[in-house]
């Protein structure tokens, strides 16, 4: 085969790959615009079957909180969840890093308490079924979320994510990825990080179709929920 020719064939696939990526891409934002204004017109009883909740447990602060994240190509973002904590968690996490050695070490491990004393009792329950997640979707309909994707990375966890840093920020994060449907919190963190590299390498419609009917039911199994 002469060198034009090669270069010709080599042009047309590179030119393929773009147009199949672009045309993936496409179909994922139209399912993301979809999914995410039908999960925000559901958004508003679950607001208020959670207010009500915490009302009940004289905790009367607000229930939603924002936390700045790492999204795609590494741009910080704000992300919106239902409170599963106590209000002053962040303060509270670092008395407790410094004060008790095993859940420091646990923490600096897996970047997660598996029973967090900051949690509340109604945070124990959305949490095993995925509620506190659900504000998110107005992060996927603004559109620095998706549907599927790695997960949303605190901008503290970057140091942690080594190599795998430039992998997992290729993809915008997601309400729901691999790293979910394989364990979640069963998971250790470089574990997690290896699950989401592969996302990031092998994602297509066929692998997010699996994610999004796998989701379901370790959702409703509340699978690996802590």
């Amino acid at each position: 085969m002469k060198e034009k020719e090669l270069d010709i064939i080599i042009d047309n696939t590179i030119t393929f790959a773009g147009i199949k990526k672009y045309i993936y891409l496409f179909i994922k934002r139209l399912f993301d615009i979809i999914f995410s204004f039908i999960g925000i017109i559901f958004l508003i009883p679950v607001y208020l079957c959670v207010k009500i909740a915490y009302v009940l447990s004289h905790d009367y602060s607000s229930i939603f909180y924002y936390q700045e994240r790492i999204g795609l190509n590494g741009k910080i973002f704000k992300l919106f969840k239902f409170r599963s904590m106590i209000p002053n968690a962040e303060e509270e996490l670092t008395k407790i890093l410094k004060n008790n050695e095993e859940l420091r070490n646990e923490y600096e491990e897996n970047k997660k308490i598996v029973n967090d004393p900051r949690i509340t009792k109604v945070g124990k329950f959305i949490r095993r079924f995925s509620i506190d997640e659900l504000p998110q979707f107005i992060n996927v309909f603004i559109g620095n979320m998706t549907l599927i994707g790695n997960r949303p990375y605190l901008v503290s966890e970057k140091k942690d994510m080594g190599t795998y840093y430039k992998y997992i920020v290729k993809t915008k994060p997601g309400i729901t990825g691999y790293w979910q449907i394989s364990g979640r919190s069963d998971v250790s963190f470089r574990k997690r990080l290896q699950l989401e590299k592969y996302y990031s390498l092998n994602q297509s419609l066929k692998l997010d179709l699996k994610i999004f009917f796998k989701t379901f039911r370790v959702v409703l199994c509340g699978r690996g929920a802590k």
